[in-house]
């Protein structure tokens, strides 16, 4: 089988010559990513205890006629040489080895056709419409996907999307595109490689005014120790004021006798005074799956969903968030909470309380953030402690 990887490269050799004429526009974001916590019997701000990056990614977007786009996309990860006496680590890198490296994070090209977008290559994934394979925000830049789209609105007030994704690079190693993986008790939590991709089918309707839907449906091909699977996934939001209702719900369905995984969601969300408040909850239950993005597999698409519970809440566990959201001044503050039963044998409930600021200065995005972390048994990062609390910052400036 041909890899879309491959396709990118054989693409670029034969647009060379077309770009030279083409109407060419170039942007990007320089960030700065830094984190510490106390969670390996260390303090705040010690050397051991805290990881940092500076990056850029250089993007190139080109208008090369008759209806074809092409966009283009370098990411370029380093230190600043500040694992020498601040930090000993990185949040993300470009190359496994390499400290200061860069990686080819998005070439594709797109085509449109009357209600019709193709669009091919290595590109990102929003997780409103592949909600089990999508790009993460959290980190210093997203993961990105070897995949084949289509989008169509043929028919009014839908979108259908058909896609194929052949696999994702990870966070450690932004450069090595590797096949899709789904987490399974059954390889001992290690993780069964989607031999041959996936295949998914979302339709979003807004025939009901403020009331979106959206399904998803994937055919998940040759997981290795796992033979293959499907999944679904269904969003429904209402979004008439005063209060704001929305409806999760899916499940995994392996091919072999592995026990199903499902899940379902609940969010409220409303306005006291000037203050967003939103209460969020989810169920997962005890199936072999567990429900992360086949990406990374490291996030969720669960309401509750916070900064470091994705391990807590995305198998045999019920989650609870509580979020407020108020304006400042400069800026918003964001208070959050998360309570996790974890209903295995294990009993390791978890609780999360963030606290984040976001603000802009100098045209500059700003988050700042302290997260704090309790489990009732397991101990983290290599410590002794069963809490954790962390310090994290990033300034993104987009050009």
């Amino acid at each position: 089988m041909i890899k879309l990887s491959t396709i990118a490269i054989m693409a670029t050799t034969l647009l060379t010559g077309v770009m030279a004429e083409a109407d060419i526009k170039v942007g990007g974001q320089g960030v700065f990513y830094y984190q510490t916590n106390d969670s390996a019997d260390s303090d705040f701000f010690s050397q051991e205890n805290s990881s940092a990056n500076a990056g850029l990614e250089l993007s190139v977007k080109a208008d090369i006629g008759n209806g074809f786009n092409l966009e283009y996309q370098e990411t370029f990860l380093g230190t600043l040489g500040l694992e020498k006496s601040i930090v000993s680590g990185t949040r993300q890198k470009a190359h496994k080895d390499d400290l200061n490296a860069h990686a080819m994070t998005r070439f594709y090209m797109t085509k449109e056709i009357d209600n019709t977008l193709f669009k091919l290559g290595r590109q990102e994934l929003p997780k409103s419409l592949s909600p089990l394979a999508f790009s993460e925000n959290w980190n210093v830049f997203k993961n990105s996907f070897d995949a084949a789209v289509i989008v169509n609105k043929d028919i009014i007030d839908t979108t259908i999307v058909g896609a194929y994704v052949s696999g994702s690079n990870r966070h450690n190693n932004l450069s090595k595109f590797e096949d899709l993986s789904a987490n399974s008790l059954a390889l001992g939590d290690g993780a069964g490689t989607l031999d041959s991709g996936a295949y998914m089918l979302t339709v979003v309707n807004n025939s009901v005014k403020n009331v979106p839907i959206t399904a998803t449906y994937y055919s998940l091909k040759d997981i290795a120790g796992l033979e293959s699977g499907n999944a679904l996934w269904l969003d429904v939001k209402s979004n008439y004021e005063p209060v704001k209702v929305a409806f999760q719900a899916g499940q995994i369905d392996p091919a072999n006798n592995l026990d199903k995984t499902t899940a379902v969601g609940l969010k409220v969300s409303g306005k006291i005074e000037n203050i967003g408040v939103s209460l969020a909850y989810a169920n997962v239950n005890d199936g072999d799956v567990a429900l992360q993005n086949v990406g990374t597999g490291v996030k969720t698409p669960l309401y509750t969903q916070m900064i470091g519970n994705q391990d807590f809440i995305s198998r045999d566990a019920d989650s609870f968030v509580l979020k407020a959201v108020g304006k400042l001044p400069v800026g918003k503050l964001i208070a959050q909470y998360n309570m996790t039963t974890d209903n295995s044998d294990a009993k390791n409930d978890y609780g999360e309380f963030d606290l984040i600021y976001k603000f802009k200065a100098l045209d500059t995005k700003m988050f700042l953030a302290y997260i704090g972390q309790t489990t009732e048994k397991k101990t983290f990062a290599g410590g002794t402690e069963k809490s954790a609390n962390a310090v994290r910052f990033w300034s993104r400036y987009d050009f």
